[in-house]
């Protein structure tokens, strides 16, 4: 032991001779939040989960330097020279940074929701540009897809002063404006008027810096069509949240991925219309669709065929329907840290959400079921070679939260039949993949980005203490999550 420690220490001093520390190119407002930042870390006796579903592997040392993992070695006791920090990790897990791949930078809010139900409309998307950031990156994200934008030049705006060292969050993939039909639940949407308008749309965006796409639910086949081709000619990428498109029609017109698993594929919805939202927005397919059917097996060999990712965001779904007032009593399990994240007003409006009022007649819903059945078809389509990807919804319908939503994500993945660390990589290199950026983040790999989530206690044999998340490393730079947590307290659905 002592000459393995020895032989690490004798490494580190030698590359430390041609190891120049770069100054700090951080604002004093985002040096608050960092509690590491040297020129070389070592995170003594950890245990790893190396995000590529291979089973954790105990005892480690990780060399933190440059911003890249320099070493991953058999765990020992390091006496280190000066400019290297060692912190002892006995006890704790370390894991690739959360790839989210369907986050927001706002929040849903319905205006003056009472206990009842009631509301008045429009129904709104206030921008989080303060509170969302702070909040995935105290969480473990450290790469993050918008998946739809209601203020684009904030969030690229947010992008670029996060990547100058000038404010705190993870690195963002801005998605474009939402790419919608003619009618939408949001009023601060733009409706398309034709194909035309969607590919100037997309070329637009595109220069002004966007990364990817997201088309809506009322988006017609002509629009989508002439969308995925505009923003392939660019090598960017398009999703979807479709209705008024069915999943097969998507994949057979190009787009690279389906978000909210298959609870939204409308192919089996009675009375569908071509281009045309069904009533059940997907609700009667995902009743029908057993993932042993013909149906379910014809959509993933065209998805797979056609190399359609499919975004699980279970925790949207969990407590119900997104646009619909049916509830499951008491999922998710309340927690302390997401209700302090949120404001008075967000805090009110979800706990009256959570509790279905007297007056209203039953559900006709069986979302327990539901939601069983759209956790067995997302495990069949990876299980039948399909790529799937994660991401929360993050909207604060159910009390999906930024960041908490994400850990959320994986234990919700946990209970649909994968393993702790298969569901890790789902959450991880899948995003990366999908990004092609697998060489660079997503697992734990010698030369690979430093993006690295610190916990206490152990995900792969008790996915709960993936919750458990006390620092976050982003370019090798160690971030303090309760400091985070704490800068946001009370602020989510403010700002």
């Amino acid at each position: 032991m002592r000459a393995t420690a020895c032989l690490i220490a004798a490494a580190l001093l030698l590359s430390l001779c041609s190891f120049a520390q770069q100054p700090s190119s951080l604002s004093k407002e985002v040096q608050k939040y960092v509690r590491i930042q040297a020129p070389r870390v070592v995170l003594e006796h950890v245990k790893i989960i190396d995000g590529t579903g291979s089973p954790a592997v105990e005892d480690q040392n990780v060399v933190v330097e440059g911003g890249k993992i320099a070493a991953i070695q058999t765990g020992s006791d390091v006496t280190a020279p000066d400019g290297v920090t060692v912190l002892h990790l006995r006890g704790y897990t370390v894991m690739p940074g959360i790839v989210g791949m369907h986050n927001h930078l706002f929040y849903i809010a319905r205006p003056n929701l009472d206990s009842q139900w009631n509301d008045e409309q429009p129904l709104l998307v206030p921008q989080m540009t303060f509170s969302a950031p702070r909040l995935y990156l105290a969480c473990g994200v450290t790469t993050m897809r918008t998946t739809g934008s209601v203020e684009t030049y904030s969030d690229l705006n947010l992008k670029h002063e996060i990547d100058a060292g000038h404010l705190v969050g993870p690195h963002i993939d801005v998605t474009g404006p939402y790419l919608e039909g003619s009618d939408s639940y949001f009023i601060q949407m733009h409706h398309l008027s034709g194909p035309d308008e969607a590919r100037q749309l997309v070329a637009y965006w595109a220069g002004q810096g966007v990364t990817s796409f997201k088309a809506y639910m009322n988006i017609t086949r002509a629009e989508l069509k002439a969308a995925i081709e505009e923003a392939h000619k660019r090598n960017i990428k398009v999703t979807g949240h479709l209705c008024a498109v069915n999943y097969k029609e998507a994949a057979e017109l190009g787009i690279d991925d389906l978000e909210h698993g298959f609870f939204v594929n409308t192919q089996l919805d009675p009375g569908k219309k071509p281009d045309v939202c069904s009533e059940g927005e997907g609700t009667p397919t995902l009743q029908r669709m057993t993932p042993d059917s013909a149906e379910a097996k014809d959509l993933f060999d065209t998805l797979i065929k056609h190399h359609v990712a499919i975004t699980s965001t279970l925790p949207v779904f969990e407590s119900g329907g997104v646009f619909e007032a049916d509830r499951v009593h008491h999922r998710p399990p309340l927690r302390q840290a997401v209700l302090d994240a949120m404001s008075p007003p967000s805090r009110e409006a979800y706990l009256y959400n959570r509790e279905r009022p007297s007056a209203l007649p039953p559900s006709k819903t069986d979302w327990t079921a539901l939601l069983k059945r759209g956790m067995e078809l997302e495990h069949a389509f990876a299980a039948a070679g399909g790529l799937l990807i994660a991401g929360p919804d993050p909207t604060g319908n159910g009390g999906v939260v930024a960041g908490f939503g994400d850990q959320r994500e994986i234990e919700l993945l946990v209970e649909a039949g994968f393993s702790p660390v298969e569901a890790i990589r789902v959450a991880t290199l899948n995003g990366a993949t999908y990004l092609g950026q697998q060489d660079h983040i997503g697992s734990m790999a010698v030369g690979k980005n430093a993006d690295l989530v610190v916990i206490k206690g152990d995900p792969s044999a008790q996915i709960k203490d993936v919750e458990n998340v006390e620092m976050v490393f982003k370019d090798g730079i160690g971030f303090d999550s309760q400091k985070l947590l704490d800068s946001v307290k009370g602020r989510y659905g403010q700002y």
